[in-house]
């Protein structure tokens, strides 16, 4: 059954276990005039050089220590995200031509799950190999869903609206992950089909081992990805747009298989420090073109060039059809040769994938960085923490960077993390927080070590890591305008305290404060539920509320308490 909108949202606060020595009477309590949060009630982060407007309170706050005091804190706030993958149905579809009851069951079943565990964003994969999740003239159906490339679902349904409605729905936001130029995946089993662009464009896809790849050499294929892109910000209420690592592929021995599993483990020299024979991305033709007409960059940086085109070109053409749709890129962990930290070593996306994210980063490409720090925190020569700071001090701009964590290494291998080792990432970037940091924020890959609950991962995550609600951090850069108050009207219910909600057009959530005994909790609402509700806990009913409105760049209202 789809989650329904329109139902009054439920909202339950456990009281504290024993009040506290009376503190003030809350200031406003008996009002409806906004009310200013206590200075010094949470850290302000500082702004980066070139980051545009000052960061407004609470941006980059990890969830406070205390909560108590006569005014909650500012509401926390962090990028809580998971990335949901279509490519060989590693997270949903389950299987291919599951009937389409199905699908939607195993989405929402995915839904809940984030909501549940207080995450605020879903990075769904919606273009795995040139192909689509969703209704395209530009691209076909991807086999991943019905088992046929170019197959539509029967009955027919939109998979990517219906993700955005039920994600919006529980106040989750919901990014559009594209593969800017894998073409074909090693693991597709139906043929290509007529209107995929291997068929019309051939000249722009080269056979690169197991693998179809766009050319990043062809204008074509650049601009054919971008109008994909650009197709789907018009079309759907997306949230953000999301790229991952995949530029010019992994480089893959010659004769040999895909390279990204040597690279994550370590990098691409085998023990004796001789480099392994790679098969060349065949992209002579293009490059042949470009010296022809008088290109006089070498053929590596004529590479990145080409990249680093498509990424500028996103970035502007997104903004320019919707300024609140965030671009985010994933990249590869580990930075440029010449400039790591002592002791890092291995693979080279500069040199291998052709991606200079420290020059999006630079010259701010991009809204958010989320790089793929998959390996512990502890042990050199790739360590979290080390990696991390260095992604912080590349990020002069003062953008998110958000890494993804590889919380899918949590399995029965032999170099399986433990839980734990999640929980301490996560406290990680938290630790940074205040320290010139713009805000804080993480992705998982992938959903499927969440929805398993592997060795108890989701319980501790609820337990440790989220136990309130989060909101996302603001994108000042974007726009700063803050949304107007809410209006809030309060009454006793016979199950808790019924708020009755209302805000500008602008708004998105609404941030809820609800004190109990003496201590606040924090909670969120989508702004299309006029109607939530407090419940009582343990008998303990809400004393004091405070409401804000918050826009889709997270900027947030004056707050409001209502009479009680």
């Amino acid at each position: 059954m789809a989650f329904d909108p329109n139902k009054r949202h439920t909202l339950a606060a456990a009281a504290s276990a024993a009040a506290a020595a009376a503190v003030a009477a809350f200031l406003g309590a008996c009002s409806s005039t906004p009310v200013t949060p206590a200075a010094g009630s949470g850290p302000v982060m500082p702004s980066a050089p070139g980051a545009g407007p000052a960061t407004e309170p609470g941006a980059g706050t990890a969830p406070p220590s205390s909560l108590t005091g006569p005014v909650p804190p500012p509401a926390p706030r962090e990028f809580r995200a998971a990335w949901v993958s279509t490519v060989a149905n590693i997270d949903w579809p389950s299987r291919a031509g599951l009937p389409v009851a199905r699908q939607q069951s195993e989405a929402i079943a995915i839904l809940d799950r984030a909501k549940a565990l207080n995450l605020n964003a879903i990075v769904l994969q919606v273009r795995p190999s040139a192909d689509a999740i969703y209704p395209s003239e530009l691209e076909p159906w991807t086999e991943y869903l019905t088992g046929q490339q170019g197959k539509a679902p029967s009955p027919m349904y939109d998979p990517l609206k219906f993700w955005i409605d039920q994600a919006h729905a529980r106040g989750l936001e919901l990014h559009a992950w594209f593969n800017p130029y894998r073409a074909r995946h090693a693991t597709a089993k139906s043929p290509n089909s007529r209107d995929h662009i291997s068929m019309t464009k051939p000249q722009t896809v080269k056979t690169y081992g197991r693998y179809q790849w766009m050319d990043p050499g062809e204008a074509e294929a650049s601009r054919h990805t971008l109008d994909v892109i650009l197709d789907v910000v018009k079309r759907y209420d997306i949230d953000g747009v999301h790229i991952d690592d995949y530029f010019y592929p992994y480089p893959i021995e010659a004769p040999g298989v895909a390279g990204e599993a040597a690279a994550l483990e370590a990098g691409n020299a085998p023990a004796s420090g001789a480099p392994r024979p790679e098969l060349d991305f065949p992209d002579q033709p293009a490059w042949q073109r470009y010296l022809a007409g008088g290109g006089q960059l070498d053929r590596a940086s004529w590479r990145r060039q080409n990249v680093n085109q498509l990424i500028e070109a996103m970035y502007t053409g997104i903004h320019r059809e919707k300024a609140w749709v965030r671009f985010g890129i994933s990249p590869f962990g580990i930075g440029r040769p010449d400039r790591r930290p002592p002791g890092i070593l291995g693979f080279s996306q500069y040199d291998k994938l052709y991606a200079d994210a420290e020059l999006w980063l630079k010259n701010g490409w991009l809204d958010y960085l989320a790089p793929q720090l998959y390996w512990a925190i502890s042990p050199p020569p790739q360590a979290f923490d080390v990696l991390l700071d260095y992604w912080l001090r590349e990020n002069t701009r003062g953008r998110h960077v958000w890494p993804g964590l590889y919380t899918s290494r949590i399995d029965g291998s032999v170099k399986s993390f433990e839980p734990e080792e999640i929980v301490k990432q996560i406290g990680v970037t938290r630790s940074r927080a205040g320290r010139g940091v713009n805000s804080i924020g993480h992705v998982h890959f992938s959903i499927a070590a969440l929805m398993q609950n592997r060795k108890g991962i989701s319980d501790q995550l609820k337990s440790v890591s989220y136990q309130s609600a989060a909101l996302i951090p603001p994108s000042p850069w974007l726009g700063s305008d803050t949304p107007g108050a809410p209006t809030v009207g309060a009454r006793r219910g016979t199950a808790g305290l019924d708020l009755k909600l209302s805000a500008g057009k602008s708004a998105t959530q609404f941030a809820i404060w609800a004190r109990y005994g003496e201590e606040w909790r924090f909670t969120v609402a989508p702004a299309t539920r006029g109607e939530v509700t407090l419940a009582d806990e343990a008998g303990v009913a809400a004393r004091a509320v405070v409401v804000s409105a918050v826009d889709r760049l997270g900027n947030e209202s004056a707050r409001v308490s209502p009479q009680l």
